[in-house]
């Protein structure tokens, strides 16, 4: 790809600029790469003087067109690393650009960590927190939660520094803010220091896992669970703190669970599965079994994040968690009615309020289910038919991953609706950070 390369640089791109799923695709007049806040805010202004529409790209994992541009695409690739590391306040600050994998390697040399992270880690950190990708928490929440700080570049080139104390209604807005606000060029995260999780996986029934939720939920500090369509299996997750010391997974064991059954045996089931439909069920019922039950204590990244290198398109809804077990049965007997084949389990998990403004947990304790279908494999009636279940529900879809809601459905499911599109009609008037997906889903 023509990436514009070098300190600062901008040049035409050539070709398209394309996601991690490959479903969007965008092709910007130019592309820019600036390593300083200065020439980022240059970069800005400058574009807004061409008439130009501005977006900042990151590594391309979400699902919908949040990041597409026919403007100016900005790479993050020279604005990474850490800024400072503040251990009397417990916050780390990092350029926006700094890939999730890397911040997380560089505090654990550090002895610190995030309190809580999502199941991935090749995101930066900006596009992470711009569409609220969570993990699995009672009382932690998502990356969003655990920010003090954020700079932002807005529309005439200012650059904000948004906190409790300082502009608050723009850190209550930018924390999840669609990059709809402006650019946002650094991030100051609260951090601990590092501690061990032990990880208990098993195999557990459709039934118990649902008849038990709310036990297991109160029960562990990260309960989540995969449910395999066609079956009535389902693979359970705790992770709890612990006081060490580290046994990870022997390097046999996870070889085997990691590589082979979550990425290189999974791709090839998947791909029969999408050759040959009606082996499906079959394959299901084999998979749902094959993962057996392990135990594992590590440091938080080790244990919350894993490698995902089959390629998929996904919906995901936040239900109110109260909701969550109605919501998964509802969806369980449509499949098991329908003909449709699904051949990638259904991930559960769990989120405590947060007072972010458009945050899918944003006042009330919530419940993540996310649907998955191979890459290439028609999805488009699963993801229509689960998506009337969860929007009956009161679901709110995920930012960055598949849905069909528009603005006057946020306006009934999000109570501070407005505030978001009048902060975004002060801070960007003349929608210079505006696309396509923006226009759909806050209005114009």
């Amino acid at each position: 790809m023509s990436t514009a390369t070098g300190t600062g640089s901008s040049g035409k791109n050539t070709t398209a600029w394309r996601n991690w799923a490959g479903n969007v695709t965008a092709r910007p007049v130019r592309e820019v790469t600036p390593a300083s806040v200065d020439e980022l805010s240059a970069a800005v202004r400058r574009a807004k003087d061409d008439g130009l529409r501005v977006k900042p790209v990151g590594t391309g994992h979400s699902f919908t067109a949040a990041a597409a541009t026919d403007g100016v695409l900005i790479r993050p690739e020279l604005l990474t690393g850490i800024r400072g590391i503040d251990r009397e306040a417990g916050t780390v600050t990092v350029d926006a650009g700094t890939p999730l994998k890397r911040l997380n390697a560089a505090l654990a040399r550090e002895g610190l960590s995030l309190t809580n992270m999502g199941d991935i880690m090749e995101q930066t950190v900006s596009g992470a927190i711009s569409t609220g990708t969570h993990g699995t928490g009672r009382e932690s929440a998502s990356i969003s939660a655990q920010i003090k700080a954020l700079e932002l570049v807005t529309a005439d080139g200012t650059v904000l520094t948004c906190s409790a104390k300082e502009n608050p209604e723009v850190f209550a807005a930018a924390r999840i803010g669609l990059g709809a606000l402006g650019v946002i060029s650094a991030i100051t995260f609260a951090v601990e220091p590092v501690f061990f999780l032990t990880a208990r996986e098993e195999p557990m029934t459709f039934d118990k896992v649902t008849s038990e939720f709310d036990a297991l939920y109160a029960e562990n500090e990260h309960f989540e669970f995969y449910w395999f369509p066609h079956t009535g299996n389902c693979t359970t997750k705790r992770n709890n703190r612990s006081s060490g010391p580290a046994a990870p997974p022997g390097k046999v064991s996870a070889f085997v669970e990691d590589e082979i059954l979550s990425n290189g045996l999974f791709q090839v089931v998947n791909s029969v599965g999408r050759a040959v439909p009606a082996t499906i069920p079959g394959i299901a019922k084999i998979s749902s079994k094959a993962l057996s039950a392990r135990t594992y204590t590590d440091i938080p990244y080790k244990v919350f994040t894993s490698p995902r290198r089959v390629r998929f398109m996904e919906m995901e809804y936040a239900v109110p968690r109260a909701a969550l077990v109605e919501t998964l049965r509802e969806l369980k007997t449509m499949v098991d009615r329908s003909n449709l084949r699904i051949s990638f389990p259904v991930e559960v998990r769990t989120a405590p309020a947060d007072d972010i403004t458009l945050s899918t947990a944003s006042g009330r304790e919530s419940a993540y289910i996310a649907i998955h279908m191979y890459r290439g494999t028609p999805y488009q009636a699963y993801f229509t038919a689960a998506e009337r279940i969860f929007t009956a529900h009161g679901g709110r879809p995920h930012w960055g991953k598949i849905h069909t809601r528009d603005a006057d459905y946020f306006a009934q499911a999000y109570p501070r609706f407005a505030e978001f599109t009048a902060l975004r009609d002060r801070l960007d008037p003349d929608r210079l950070f505006g696309n396509d997906y923006l226009r759909r889903v806050l209005g114009d």
